[in-house]
């Protein structure tokens, strides 16, 4: 099996992904831990762990991919971001993830330290876009780096047309792969890669999957992100809000329909946003590997 994730895309399709962010608390660590281990299990092909806002949470993606590395059989991402960081600070750190050995990147200009929807200002003797940074990295050493993608246009772009442009830039700046912001509906998934193969770029783009379990937080989260809710699929939700298991039940039937939809139209791959919770990922999951498209786990996963 490739250990660099592009490679993984290009020969092992469709892949299987998990996204997690590294908690707070020792409480919040060790609830993390057992929904790993949990979501371990269904053998996913990579999972990927975030930086956050102005890179305020570096030193505990770094020990939490490094406990991945040592712990488990996963293939760890380790999210990097250029926010609040000068060139130099960069490459030291990006030789320490190295030493850690850590290859796979998920290479990012990075919210503001305000976190998303504030300005963003480019420190000096730092990088201004995300295309530096996968330049960068890949002179440093023998990364495989993916970037973000939004079917929806980032928030900060002028339309989509501006913002696929900057992701085949990115494309061309030596990125691997690709994830994508979470959505709800698979023809903007489809317009964007057909965009984008306009352009000549053949990286493969991993579509983000969100299962609603908690509709309110969902809605802010598409705010700050760009993305929308259909307004049919929100009112579906709004229709049984006061009902956590149907919330639930909800959640996991329109995820796993999205995910059917999108590998029928050959998405490379479906790459899961927990939030930091293995219950509804792992239904989706589940329902996908009971239409066949992935291989079940090995009985010495389960």
């Amino acid at each position: 099996m490739p250990l660099h994730v592009g490679q993984m895309l290009r020969v092992a399709q469709p892949t299987l992904s998990f996204e997690f962010f590294p908690p707070k608390t020792p409480e919040g660590h060790d609830g993390l831990w057992r929904v790993i281990r949990e979501l371990e299990v269904l053998e996913p092909d990579f999972i990927s762990v975030t930086y956050g806002a102005g890179g305020s949470t570096r030193d505990r993606t770094l020990a939490l991919v490094e406990r991945v590395l040592a712990e488990t059989d996963l293939l760890p991402v380790m999210h990097l971001t250029c926010v609040g960081t000068v060139r130099a600070e960069l490459v030291d750190f990006a030789r320490v993830v190295l030493d850690a050995g850590i290859t796979n990147v998920l290479a990012l200009r990075g919210d503001p330290p305000s976190g998303v929807g504030g300005t963003w200002t480019q420190t000096e003797g730092g990088l201004r876009y995300a295309s530096e940074l996968v330049d960068l990295l890949r002179r440093l050493g023998p990364f495989c780096v993916g970037v973000a993608a939004f079917p929806e246009g980032h928030p900060e772009s002028p339309d989509l047309d501006s913002d696929v442009a900057r992701l085949a830039h990115k494309c061309a700046a030596g990125a691997d792969f690709a994830i994508t912001q979470f959505f709800f509906q698979v023809d903007q998934y489809r317009r964007m890669i057909a965009a984008l193969r306009s352009t000549g770029c053949t990286t493969p783009v991993v579509p983000g999957i969100l299962p609603v379990t908690n509709p309110e937080q969902t809605r802010r989260f598409a705010k700050l992100a760009g993305a929308s809710i259909p307004e049919a699929l929100d009112e579906r939700f709004r229709q049984v809000e006061h009902d956590r298991t149907a919330v639930h039940d909800l959640g996991v039937e329109v995820a796993t329909q999205l995910g059917r939809d999108l590998l029928k139209i050959g998405a490379p791959g479906l790459h899961f946003y927990t939030l930091n919770r293995a219950t509804a990922t792992r239904e989706v999951v589940e329902a996908l590997r009971a239409d066949g498209i992935w291989r079940s786990p090995s009985p010495t996963a389960l």
